[in-house]
């Protein structure tokens, strides 16, 4: 005998087409709705703070809200829902890091010691070698 899952049941999407008899041309889950009231906004405010007129910032925000909500909601379903989705972001955006810039900063000679006289070799024990001559060895 073959036992048959409850995933039919959970692929039905719960989908508002729009008021009777006057159905909307597309689908739109009502999860999508909800993100995309909440996306919008944040898109018309961003918009409104960079100074964009009121009817472009309306007009392009429908196109940025369309496209997000989208991509967005493509995330989203019966398995994964928008609170998992949410908090799995959010603990991403969260993590610990490995550093990757070096410590310090840019490298300035502002501490270095710069003395007014040259620095010279001192000589050796015998006063041959590599040492600077002293007077007598010159002279002999």
């Amino acid at each position: 005998m073959r036992i048959r899952t409850d995933d039919e049941v959970y692929r039905v999407d719960a989908v508002w087409l729009g008021p009777p008899r006057a159905t909307m041309p597309w689908r739109a889950r009502y999860v999508a709705w909800g993100v995309g009231v909440f996306v919008f906004l944040i898109v018309l405010t961003v918009e409104r703070k960079l100074g964009i007129s009121l009817f472009w910032a309306i007009a392009w925000g429908i196109v940025a809200t369309i496209l997000l909500t989208r991509i967005i909601c493509a995330k989203i379903s019966h398995e994964r829902p928008l609170s998992a989705v949410a908090s799995m972001w959010i603990r991403e955006l969260t993590a610990p890091r490995e550093t990757s810039a070096g410590q310090g900063g840019a490298v300035t000679a502002t501490r270095v010691r710069v003395s007014t006289t040259r620095p010279r070799r001192q000589p050796t024990r015998r006063g041959r070698g590599r040492g600077v001559r002293t007077t007598k060895q010159a002279r002999a």
